[in-house]
């Protein structure tokens, strides 16, 4: 047989096949499953009543295409079947942005007192008899 003819018959023979059940052939799972989760989270976010802008803030590492994908599809879906969103109680936006309370000197009472290893603590807690 010539070399022609057997990359001819392998590449017939592959094209035939689902490329998903060979092992490093199809597409990483770690990247569909990246893609289904920023989709998820687009959809999220649209129901839940926030704007794209506050959902790509809130999930820096989610893909901001397939948030995108996820909130138009929702939106899309929302409107179709006249279905209003539920607003969210938990604003992370707002926690985020909070600043800390300045920590005054005089309210905070400091402790000089160590705590006391094992060792000394056994030792004063049961009386030796000699």
């Amino acid at each position: 047989m010539s070399p022609r003819f057997c990359l001819f018959a392998l590449t017939l023979l592959l094209a035939g096949c689902d490329s998903g059940l060979i092992p490093g052939l199809g597409t990483d799972p770690r990247a569909v499953a990246k893609e289904a989760d920023s989709k998820a989270i687009g959809g999220a976010c649209r129901y839940g009543l926030r704007s794209i802008e506050d959902c790509y803030t809130l999930n820096p590492k989610a893909t901001k295409s397939h948030v995108f994908t996820g909130w138009k599809e929702m939106d899309q879906y929302m409107r179709e079947n006249k279905i209003e969103g539920a607003a969210s109680t938990v604003s992370g936006q707002e926690e985020a942005a909070a600043p800390a309370p300045p920590a005054d000197k005089a309210s905070a009472p400091k402790t000089d007192a160590k705590p006391k290893a094992k060792s000394e603590a056994k030792t004063e807690a049961a009386p030796v008899a000699h």
